[in-house]
């Protein structure tokens, strides 16, 4: 094997172990790091294993500041440490990090009491992904009108880059709405389902709770399926369904870039 290639193999094998102890603190610090005049640099690996930690943390802090105002700080830094431990990043980029932290919620042992947490999480995963989505003109509401009535329940729409749906059988979309909000939190009355449709509109961000029928409807739709299919299942699943209702209300969110007949 060339030189070159034996060079690489071993740096690659350096750098996989030095990666792997930032987030383990049961890893030994890697041999091979070394600090001024050849000494053992196990102070400084530490110093900079806990930086690490703490710049993970602070990012899932920013991710998901209606989680922590929820949790408190104390409770949310400590759980999103046995994240970071669990999960290290797989991107440089900060942003990109923690979207396996709402998975993480749902099944930590501490905030089993709080069943509702994991969806809320899931909101303000969505409610980022939807701030860096690419942009797209939404669809016109003079487009969809230009479809001839008996060719409607064919048409096949495409979704924007921005749009996301939330499901939860929680008012997952009140309390995230409450504690991203800067004033005081109020209590909770309703118990009920709640779904949310998260788009960016004017490039604003937005988070809408959709009305019953509405999430099955947006989300078949955003598979593929036509309109009178989708719309369909929404009435199977909730009678007081509106299509007519629901149709407006996505062109406004602007859910969809484009429309074409179906096959």
């Amino acid at each position: 094997m060339p030189f070159e290639q034996v060079e690489d193999r071993r740096r690659s094998g350096f750098a996989d172990r030095f990666a792997t102890g930032l987030t383990d603190p049961t890893c030994p610090t890697p041999s091979g790091v070394m600090g001024p005049r050849g000494k053992g640099a196990l102070k400084r690996y530490n110093v900079y294993r806990n930086n690490v930690t703490v710049s993970l943390i602070d990012a899932l802090v920013a991710i998901y500041p209606a989680v922590q105002r929820i949790t408190g700080a104390e409770f949310f830094r400590a759980m999103a440490r046995f994240h970071v431990r669990a999960t290290p990043p797989t991107s440089p980029l900060l942003f990109e990090y923690g979207r396996d932290f709402p998975a993480f919620i749902g099944s930590y042992e501490y905030a089993q009491d709080m069943p509702w947490l994991a969806d809320v999480a899931r909101i303000e995963r969505a409610w980022l992904d939807a701030y860096h989505a690419a942009d797209a003109p939404p669809l016109p509401a003079a487009t969809l009108a230009q479809v001839p009535p008996d060719r409607l329940g064919d048409t096949i729409f495409r979704a924007h880059p921005t749009t996301r749906i939330v499901r939860s059988v929680y008012p997952a979309v009140a309390i995230f709405a409450m504690n991203r909000a800067d004033g005081p939190v109020t209590s909770l009355k309703s118990s009920a389902a709640e779904d949310a449709l998260v788009t960016r509109p004017d490039m604003e961000v937005e988070v809408r709770l959709l009305p019953p029928g509405n999430a099955t409807f947006l989300a078949s739709l955003i598979e593929g399926e036509t309109l009178a299919e989708a719309a369909s299942k929404a009435l199977d699943e909730a009678s007081s369904f509106d299509l007519s209702a629901s149709i407006a209300g996505m062109i406004e969110a602007g859910v969809f870039t484009t429309l074409r007949p179906g096959d």
